[in-house]
C-alpha cells in the first residue's frame, strides 16, 4: 500500500512543522510509500513559505499554493488530483487529527470490504453549539443529499484513490468532497480513533459557515430544494381551498360581514410567501447555472514546490502486476 497524505492549509504556519514532523515518521516506521500534499489555500499568513520550506527540507512533501483562498473542500479537492499513490488520507492541518492515527485507517481499507472509512472521535472535540451544527449538517445530507453513513462523516478520512474517477468533471466554486466520494462507492466504514484538541488558534468553521456549507451542499447537489417549493405551493393551494370554502358557506349563509377582510388578508399574505419562497429557491438554482456558466473554477493552482517525481507504481499488464519507475521533473 503507497499513501498521499492530503492537507488543506490555512493560517497554520505553526502546526505544520510539527505535522510533518510527526507524519513522516509514523509512515516510515510502518513501511509504507508515501508523500505528503500540503495545500496553502490562499492563507493570508506565512502558511506558505513555511509549507515551501518543509517540501525543500523534506523528501517526501510537496507544496501547491492555489491563487486564492478557495475553501477547504475546493482545496481538498485540489490535493486529491495530485496525489500519486492509490490511497489518499485526508486531515486537518491544526494537530486535531493525529498522525499516529493513520494506521487505523489504512487498517481498515485492507481487503475489498471498504473503500472509504472515516475517522470519529471516541469523544467529541468541539463546544456544543458547533457540535449540534455540525450533526445537523450531517442529518442533512444523509435525509436531502441520499449520503449513505452521513453521521460518519469527518475530515479524518482515507479512500482509495481511484475513486476520485467519479468526480473528476467537478467543476464550479462549491465543492463538498464527501458529497463527492458518496457518488463513487456505497463501501462506506468509520473507524474510533482519539482526538486532540487545537493546538493554536480556533477553527474558521463556526456555526454560520456550516449552515452556509449545508445550503452549498444542498442547492448545489440535489433537487430537493425544488420539491420542497412544489410542497410548499400545493399546501398554500389547500390552505387556500379551505379558506374559500369557509368563505362561501359563510356568505351562502349569510355571515358574510366586513370582518371577513381577515380572511382575504391571511390568504394574500399566505400566497405570498409561498411565492417569494419559489421564486427565491428558483432564483438560486438560476444563479449557480449562471455561474456555471461562466466558467468560475474551483481552484487556481499559483505554484508547486516538491522534490522531482520518482514515483514507483503498479502497473497491470497481462495479469501480471510489476512496477514501473517514472524519474524526471515533477509535471502537474
Amino acid at each position: 500500500m503507497s499513501v498521499s497524505v492530503v492537507v488543506p492549509c490555512y493560517r497554520s504556519a505553526k502546526t505544520l512543522p510539527a505535522l510533518v514532523d510527526r507524519i513522516v515518521p509514523v509512515l516510515r516506521e510502518a513501511g509504507i510509500r508515501h508523500e505528503v500534499v500540503l495545500v496553502v489555500d490562499g492563507s493570508p499568513d506565512d502558511t506558505w513559505d513555511v509549507a515551501r520550506s518543509l517540501a525543500r527540507r523534506v523528501d517526501a512533501v510537496r507544496a501547491i499554493r492555489l491563487s486564492r483562498n478557495y475553501g477547504q473542500h475546493n482545496a481538498l479537492v485540489a490535493g486529491i488530483r495530485e496525489a500519486r499513490f492509490d490511497v489518499v488520507v485526508t486531515m486537518d492541518d491544526d494537530l486535531q487529527h493525529p498522525p499516529e492515527q493513520i494506521p487505523l485507517l489504512l487498517a481498515a481499507l485492507e481487503g475489498d470490504r471498504l473503500d472509504l472509512v472515516y475517522g470519529v472521535p471516541h469523544e467529541e472535540e468541539h463546544g456544543l453549539l458547533r457540535s449540534l451544527a455540525s450533526r445537523s449538517v450531517k442529518t442533512g445530507m444523509a435525509a436531502v443529499l441520499g449520503v449513505r453513513n452521513a453521521q460518519k462523516i469527518s475530515a479524518f478520512r482515507a479512500f482509495r484513490t481511484c475513486l476520485r474517477d467519479g468526480f473528476e468533471a467537478l467543476s464550479g466554486p462549491h465543492a463538498s468532497v464527501d458529497v463527492a466520494l458518496s457518488w463513487s462507492t456505497t463501501k462506506i466504514g468509520a473507524v474510533k480513533v482519539h482526538m486532540d484538541e487545537r493546538a493554536h488558534g480556533r477553527s474558521n468553521y463556526t456555526p454560520r459557515l456550516l449552515l452556509r456549507h449545508a445550503v452549498n451542499m444542498m442547492l448545489g447537489y440535489s433537487s430537493a430544494p425544488l420539491r420542497v417549493a412544489n410542497y410548499l405551493g400545493f399546501a398554500t393551494g389547500l390552505i387556500g381551498l379551505v379558506l374559500g370554502a369557509v368563505v362561501l358557506w359563510n356568505f351562502a349563509v349569510g355571515d358574510t360581514t366586513v370582518a371577513g377582510f381577515t380572511t382575504v388578508a391571511s390568504m394574500v399574505a399566505i400566497f405570498s410567501s409561498a411565492q417569494l419562497i419559489s421564486i427565491g429557491v428558483l432564483g438560486e438554482y438560476i444563479g449557480r447555472i449562471h455561474g456555471g456558466g461562466l466558467g468560475r473554477p474551483t481552484y487556481v493552482v499559483r505554484e508547486r514546490t516538491g522534490p522531482p517525481a520518482s514515483v514507483s507504481l503498479p502497473v497491470q499488464q497481462g495479469g501480471l502486476a510489476y512496477t514501473a519507475v517514472h524519474s524526471g521533473p515533477y509535471e502537474p
